[in-house]
């Protein structure tokens, strides 16, 4: 076999996103589909209030929550299958060479559904575990009749078989895409592309300095790496500012909840994308060492242009709590008494965007020190 569960194992990111999603969506689904069914025994005209805005949250929630977070992953797959095309380039075109269908090599990128099985199924599964205590809270003032816990199959249908059979067929389908190429374009470099790249660098070099150069080189030959890191620092914002607002608006449990998957998601998505900077980059900032350039000068090359994309992640993120927020508050719980006005905290933001410089600058610091590890002597020999 070509891809083997090892290569699915470093899909780890698609894992940890799909576990959020499944986790999320599931315990609101869940608690939507037991809620629906209390309804015949509600009388007053306030409890019916609240139910529907309890209704309207599960909806909301889904939606936004599982979509954005299904794109992402998504993305992160197709990403990935390109990565490891263009990175395992001759194996793929000398097994075309030996007479293999593009669709017979593609068929062994079904492994990669396996990140999306089994993401989906720890969320599931750690839903189910939570929602007792998600399911109090929802009812904490008493204004519902007692909602029990019912295990619905439509949802393990909708949130684990079908994503892991889709992501699976979305694999092969964009390999075999992908490999539609013809065979000597994958048996050697392709060097159009190199001489355009270089074309483009000497233009540029006429006009800033080499290490500028390359450092917007580096951003434009990776734009889903880019996503990738604005997305990370977008999760960060979103979630850590979001989660100090839901003491007052919800509870300390969804307050945790929300920071603990703000935070793997960030850490998760930023770490693969800076892996993947370094990775890909190690030839030239061993070149770059054998002509001089300093460590700091490596890692602004490299790095230093993702620097804003973070900062731009972040804002748009706080953004986007801060509308998520007010929609929850003045439209879906408008007429539910209790709810507290809700206003943009800027000192919490501040705090987050304090917290979030000073992580991400130590993740530099610490992959700095990696990109002075690299030997020179490995990176010619190969």
């Amino acid at each position: 076999m070509l891809i083997g569960i090892k290569n699915a194992s470093k899909l780890i990111g698609i894992s940890i996103i799909a576990c959020c999603a499944v986790l999320v969506c599931t315990m609101f689904l869940n608690f939507y589909f037991d809620v629906q069914a209390v309804e015949s025994e509600i009388t007053s005209e306030l409890s019916m209030i609240f139910y529907n805005a309890q209704v309207s949250t599960a909806k909301v929630v889904c939606l936004v929550t599982g979509g954005c977070l299904f794109i992402t992953s998504v993305v992160m797959l197709m990403f990935y299958i390109k990565h490891y095309i263009d990175t395992h380039k001759k194996e793929l075109g000398i097994l075309k060479a030996l007479g293999y269908s593009n669709l017979k090599v593609a068929k062994n990128f079904w492994v990669f559904g396996i990140s999306a099985f089994i993401g989906t199924a720890i969320g599931f599964c750690g839903a189910f575990l939570m929602m007792p205590r998600f399911y109090a809270l929802q009812n904490e003032d008493k204004m519902l009749p007692e909602i029990a816990i019912h295990f619905h199959p439509t949802i393990f249908l909708y949130f684990v078989i079908l994503p892991t059979v889709g992501f699976s067929l979305l694999a092969i389908g964009y390999a075999w895409c992908k490999l539609k190429k013809p065979v000597l374009s994958l048996l050697k470099n392709d060097f159009q592309t190199l001489t355009k790249a270089n074309k483009h660098a000497a233009d540029k070099l006429s006009e800033c300095s080499f290490v500028d150069d390359l450092k917007r080189n580096t951003l434009k030959s990776k734009k889903i790496l880019v996503f990738f890191i604005i997305f990370a620092s977008f999760c960060f914002s979103a979630m850590t500012q979001m989660s100090f607002s839901m003491k007052d608006l919800s509870s300390e449990m969804m307050g945790a909840m929300m920071l603990i998957i703000g935070l793997a998601l960030a850490f998760t998505t930023l770490f693969l994308a800076i892996t993947t900077v370094i990775n890909g980059n190690t030839k030239t900032i061993a070149m770059m060492r054998v002509f001089g350039y300093s460590q700091k000068d490596c890692c602004k090359a490299i790095l230093g242009g993702y620097r804003p994309m973070s900062y731009i992640g972040f804002a748009i993120g706080t953004g986007y709590q801060y509308m998520l927020l007010r929609i929850m508050v003045d439209i879906v719980f408008k007429d539910v008494e209790g709810v507290p006005v809700y206003k943009f905290d800027f000192p919490v933001m501040l705090i987050s965007l304090v917290v979030f410089i000073m992580i991400y600058e130590i993740l530099m610091f610490v992959y700095s020190e990696k990109v002075k590890r690299i030997s020179i002597k490995e990176i010619m020999i190969e």
